[in-house]
């Protein structure tokens, strides 16, 4: 568990199945992160015991309500990943139900994560992916220090549609210049 100024990182709990579909149901939510809207409690419910089962992959809650908002992690190489990483580099992923959009929960994350893992798993640089069209992921990206790397286009999606992803990298010098 990892705590923030408003937020509890946790592991995602069978219990958390209801409140993720009340925020991953939502039609602009998974899509433009490349993933299908959640379509019952029980189809959130296989993604917490599936894909949200992956080590470093967090519920962002609330302090304030004790609700699951969203969800935040670290992916590694040989986990799922969009990034092109090496030995010691981690992709992060994240999203937030939209009635917390802008309320600078997400850098709040993340910028907790980039200290898990520079400081904590050693890692040389993370990595930081969206796609096109996707204005709050970029701007999460420019809150929390990334700088630019590359694009890629014509790419296929998980929906199975092309798609141009952008790609954002902090190396641990430039995370130790920026947060220390």
């Amino acid at each position: 568990m990892i705590e923030t100024k408003r937020l509890i990182l946790r592991p995602w709990q069978d219990g958390d199945a209801e409140a993720l579909f009340k925020y991953a149901s939502a039609p602009d939510i998974g899509p433009i992160a490349g993933w299908p809207p959640h379509t019952s409690v029980e189809n959130s419910l296989e993604i917490i015991r599936t894909v949200f089962a992956a080590p470093e992959t967090y519920a962002v809650v609330l302090k304030a309500t004790n609700e699951p908002v969203g969800s935040c992690g670290i992916m590694f190489s040989n986990s799922l990943h969009s990034a092109d990483m090496t030995q010691g580099e981690a992709e992060i992923g994240y999203w937030i139900g939209k009635p917390y959009w802008g309320q600078g929960l997400i850098p709040e994350a993340v910028k907790t994560l980039l200290a898990r893992c520079f400081n904590d798993l050693y890692l040389t640089a993370v990595w930081c992916g969206y796609y096109e069209g996707n204005i709050q992921s970029k701007r999460v990206c420019e809150k929390s220090g990334f700088k630019f790397h590359h694009t890629n286009n014509k790419i296929v999606s998980p929906l199975g549609d092309i798609r141009t992803e952008h790609f954002h990298i902090m190396t641990k010098e430039d995370y130790h210049a920026l947060w220390d």
